[in-house]
């Protein structure tokens, strides 16, 4: 038998003692179950969605925005492949020293010279980007902040 959604299964039967077990009616406690739900890991949301924009998100950026022209038309910027270094501290020396979590965005950049005809590639750094630890959330100057949306 079901009963809002729990099984006699689900039910333990509790005796009362002192009382003559031939009168006694069956009492079911529904004070505990036995089983335990699954929690969802909640941040997961947040972990896949900035892992979306490091790879994905940033290429549509740098899609959107390429090419820059310059004023008088002769020179064109385009935004090639990129990549992240590696953290330079790990998470808990940055909550020690005070400083933010982070790693290096290289860019290689493309300049084309339209009145030379002339072509130089380069890795450029960007700069430091923030990242985002296991628990979702960003270490800024030491301090750990969350993004909530």
């Amino acid at each position: 038998m079901t009963t809002n959604g729990v099984t006699d299964h689900d039910v333990q039967s509790v005796s009362v003692s002192g009382i003559n077990p031939a009168l006694q009616t069956p009492r079911k406690s529904y004070a505990q179950t036995p089983k335990i739900l699954d929690l969802p890991r909640l941040t997961e949301v947040q972990l896949r969605s900035f892992e979306w924009f490091k790879t994905s998100g940033l290429r549509e950026l740098f899609d959107e925005i390429t090419p820059i022209v310059s004023f008088n038309k002769n020179l064109e910027l385009h935004f090639g492949d990129f990549y992240f270094g590696e953290p330079k501290y790990p998470e808990t020396e940055c909550r020690e020293r005070d400083i933010t979590y982070s790693a290096p965005l290289w860019v290689k950049i493309k300049l084309i010279n339209r009145d030379t005809g002339e072509i130089s590639e380069q890795e450029v750094f960007m700069g430091d980007f923030p990242l985002m630890t296991e628990a979702a959330t960003f270490i800024i100057n030491g301090s750990e902040r969350v993004v909530v949306s």
